[in-house]
């Protein structure tokens, strides 16, 4: 249940949220090209990612123990908060923890497939489900679902080839709409890196 003190700010997050979505995209894009264009090695690429990691887990506990400061955060990040994150681990949580598993288990290449797949395929399949989704699907719609495996089909079809693509968004597309109790910010890139280095040592 919402925390009293801050529904009302908690209710003025709700609907399409755009600027999250660009935020979302912006993340994920800008992580993936400091990973190709930084190359650094694995060892300082995760010690950098771990720490932002560790310092979002002390935000998230701070301020879900104190209601002030949950407040606070809902009023700087008012346009890219979320409802859930009134009573739960923020979404940049799962996503900064997200990446690092995937950048520590995974090659390069694959792990920057599943990081983009994570930043452009999930912010986009989100603003259209909450705006035109009009059929539901395992939670969420159809329509939403089905953009989230096109844009996805797109990335991995760039990056890897039209049968990487194909099957990569179709299972993509369900690990998403499946992922609770985790968060998909943590499953889809995980999944993304997965299938990709799977395909690949078939092919």
């Amino acid at each position: 249940m919402t925390p009293p003190e801050i529904q009302s700010l908690v209710h003025g997050t709700a609907g399409p949220q755009p600027w999250r979505r660009v935020f979302h995209a912006a993340s994920g894009v800008l992580v993936a090209l400091a990973l190709v264009i930084l190359d650094l090695p694995r060892v300082t690429a995760l010690g950098i990612i771990g720490a932002v990691v560790v310092a979002l887990l002390l935000l998230d506990v701070a301020r879900l123990t104190h209601g002030r400061l949950n407040a606070i955060f809902f009023s700087i990040f008012r346009h890219v908060a979320s409802p859930r994150e009134a009573r739960g681990p923020a979404s940049s949580t799962w996503y900064a923890l997200g990446i690092l598993i995937t950048v520590a288990a995974f090659p390069l290449p694959a792990a920057v497939s599943g990081i983009l797949v994570l930043g452009l395929a999930d912010p986009v399949a989100g603003y259209v489900g909450r705006r035109w989704g009009r059929r539901p699907f395992l939670g969420a719609t159809l329509e939403g679902t089905a953009v989230f495996a096109a844009v996805t089909f797109c990335v991995l079809a760039v990056r890897h080839g039209p049968t990487v693509g194909t099957l990569g968004a179709i299972v993509l597309a369900l690990v998403e709409r499946v992922s609770w109790p985790l968060d998909d910010n943590l499953t889809v890139p995980v999944a993304g890196a997965a299938v990709v280095t799977a395909l690949q040592v078939l092919q």
